[in-house]
């Protein structure tokens, strides 16, 4: 099997478990929760073992999943797993502007730089339009678990957060081939 699809089955084996769980019993997150937090927490064991590094975005996620994932179990509260998308993106945001402002180090190239190459100007203007999109990322999600469903907001977080992601990826194309080096 080739690490590629090892890739897309550790990042979105988890979060199809989950749904299987949720929608199997009746859309009940006290049902699906523990899954996704054992098969994120195998998922990240997975990604290090094939990988021997540790990949920390993914251990991140799966802290917070662990952490907001109990959080809604032990407290019977689904406000804990709602706000969990939010903390992400926030911290995200958060991170990439102070580095880049505070600490004149640009995370997202460190973390792309393998990738493709830019020049520093290209690298400041991706790297802030990461940060703006987690916030609004963060926004949504804040608008759309106060005021829809718990159903709506299971499907936005797959069906809506994840086409929006891959579209704002895809507009970045111009931007990442004007500035190539």
């Amino acid at each position: 099997m080739n690490k590629s699809l090892i890739k897309f089955i550790t990042d979105f084996g988890p979060l199809l478990i989950f749904f299987i769980f949720y929608y199997k019993s009746g859309n009940n997150l006290r049902v699906a929760i523990p899954p996704l937090i054992i098969s994120t927490l195998i998922a990240v064991i997975l990604v290090y073992i094939i990988e021997k590094k540790i990949p920390y975005i993914p251990l991140f996620g799966a802290i917070l999943i662990s952490i907001f994932g109990g959080l809604t179990l032990y407290f019977n509260n689904p406000v804990f797993i709602y706000m969990k998308p939010t903390i992400i993106n926030v911290v995200f945001s958060s991170t990439l502007l102070i580095s880049n402002v505070f600490f004149n180090k640009n995370l997202l190239k460190l973390f792309l730089g393998s990738s493709f190459q830019l020049n520093d100007l290209g690298w400041h203007k991706l790297n802030n339009r990461w940060a703006y999109f987690f916030i609004f990322l963060a926004l949504l999600n804040e608008i759309v678990w106060r005021t829809q469903s718990e159903s709506i907001w299971v499907n936005f977080k797959v069906w809506g957060i994840l086409p929006l992601t891959f579209i704002f990826t895809a507009f970045q194309l111009p931007l990442i081939n004007k500035y190539k080096i």
